[in-house]
Parts: C-alpha cells; structure tokens; sequence
C-alpha cells in the first residue's frame, strides 16, 4: 500500500508506467508465439502457440493484481450471486462506465471464469501492442457502419455475424468467457440525456450482439455473468481518480444467470417478432441493473459492506 505515503499525483504516474511495464513485459513474451501462430498454418501447433498465449495473459492478470494491491490499498466489495467454473465458457454483460471497467473484470474473474474477450471496434486492431495481443488472443474485432453505408449496402450487417460466429466456433477448442458491453459506448450523462435512456445509470442496450453470441454458442454457456460496478464520486475521470487510488473502495455485484433457452436459434434481424421479445428480456434486465446501480451508488458511500477481495 506504497500510495498511503506518497503524494496522489506521484501515485497516478506509478500506477501508469507500473502498468504499462507489465503489458510490455507480457506483450514480448507473446511475440514469438504470435509469430509462430501467425507463420505456421497448422491447426494443432496454431492450437498450440494460442494456450501458451492465454496462459501469458492469465500471468499478466495476476502480476497486475499484485500490483495493484502492492501500490493501491485495495478493498474493492465483490458480491457473487451464484456459482462460477473457470472450465466452462461464459456470456458477461456489464455497464461500461471507463476502461478500468476492463481492469476490474480482469482483476475479479482471474481464476473464478476463463480468460475474458471482449467485443472491440476494428480500429482497436491497429494500436500498438494492445490490438496486435488481443488480436493473437482471438478478441473478436467489430466493424462499426454508419447508417447511410448500411442503406447502400444492407449486406454489411452480416459482416459481425460472420465474426461473432467465426470467433465463437475457436471457443468451441478452449473456454472463454465472452464480454459484451450492451451499451456499445461507454456510459457518460450527457450521451445518456441526448439519447433518450429511460434509465439513470445507463445507456440503451444494443441487443443484437448479444443475440448473436447466444446463437453461436448457446449450447456451450454454463450462464450469464450479469456484472454492475458502482465507483465513487471524484473530482477527476475514472481513469484519472483510479491511477490516483481514489477508486479502492468501489463496488461490483455479479448475478449468475442460465442461459434463456427461449432466446436461442432466432433470427434476430429477419424476425421481427422475435427481435421484439429478445428486446423486451434484455430491457428487464437493464431496468433491473439500473435499480441495482441505484443501490451500489449508495453502498459505493459506504452504506452497505458485502465481502472483499
């Protein structure tokens, strides 16, 4: 707990270069096997080179949470509704607030689920380091159309099907736990009052992704892993008040879901009726979260204790 000593503005430029020294380290160690997954088309050794590549990543999630609880004097209250196996693959849906959200579910899922992917934009694929590792450990990259592209040419709406499917099936050789932000953007007041929410901590969710992961894989989820965190209040960004250590003392709930047979092999985009219903589930559960949240943002106070991690 180096930060209790250190003035906060100190703290935030360790915690930034700390982290940034890991996912470098954890970053060379996957070189050589990018490159052999990358050069040498064999299905096996390819199968190979990727477990060695998770594993890689498993380590880096953990050396981050020692550090993490080296620098920060962490007491982050995690409230598990359910039971979670780390040799089954998951579906997770989470408010997204920040990019700490994905440090969180990191930090909270290491060792209680398999190693996360998340759906990210297709820019992403093109940052150093972050898109070429998330790209050899098989994230699933999303193309974002405009409307006016999507009129023109409406068979680009396949092209992130084809990609969910495509990605799931590689999931089909080992566990993952697939992440899926329904909002598509990061939850902000002012996106939240220009777009019309009828929720207070949330955006609007976008169902089809998630419809798309429950066809390709439904058979093969153990759940849904339906995650909420609350952080506190602070006079800076997530990003800014975390580095700083003002985020110690937040708050994640998790709800362990079955998979809603019901919604699985519709046609989400051709079936009117059917898109109207898996709607219509994925609404109750955002109206349920955002009460949650509403709770959460007063235990996030300090009004409530659930267990730490």
């Amino acid at each position: 707990m180096i930060s209790l000593f250190l003035p906060r503005s100190l703290v935030s430029v360790l915690g930034f270069i700390g982290l940034c020294v890991l996912i470098t380290v954890a970053f060379s160690l996957m070189i050589p096997f990018i490159l052999l997954k990358l050069l040498v088309p064999v299905p096996a050794w390819r199968s190979l080179c990727a477990g060695i590549l998770i594993a890689i990543a498993n380590a880096w999630v953990g050396a981050n949470g020692i550090f993490l609880r080296t620098l920060y004097p962490i007491n982050w209250r995690v409230e598990i509704n359910g039971t979670l196996d780390p040799k089954r693959s998951w579906l997770l849906i989470c408010n997204h607030q920040s990019w700490v959200d994905i440090v969180l579910l990191f930090d909270v899922l290491h060792g209680r689920a398999p190693f996360p992917r998340f759906f990210l934009k297709d820019q992403l694929k093109y940052v150093p380091i972050i898109g070429q590792a998330c790209w050899a450990l098989d994230f699933p990259f999303m193309k974002r159309h405009t409307k006016e592209s999507l009129k023109k040419n409406p068979a680009l709406r396949d092209q992130d099907l084809e990609t969910t499917r495509r990605m799931c099936a590689k999931y089909r050789e080992r566990p993952a736990t697939v992440v899926n932000f329904l909002e598509g953007t990061r939850f902000t007041e002012a996106k939240r009052v220009s777009r019309g929410s009828p929720y207070r901590h949330l955006l609007r969710p976008k169902s089809a992704g998630m419809s798309f992961a429950l066809n390709a894989m439904g058979d093969q989820f153990a759940g849904i892993i339906d995650v909420s965190i609350a952080y506190q209040p602070s006079r800076h960004s997530l990003v800014g008040g975390f580095l700083r250590g003002e985020q110690n003392d937040l708050v994640i709930h998790i709800d362990v879901l079955p998979v809603p047979t019901e919604h699985l092999g519709g046609n989400y985009q051709a079936d009117a009726a059917f898109r109207m219903r898996f709607q219509q589930w994925v609404n109750t559960l955002w109206t349920r979260k955002d009460k949650r949240l509403d709770t959460l943002a007063g235990s996030a106070h300090g009004e409530a204790r659930p267990h730490t991690v």
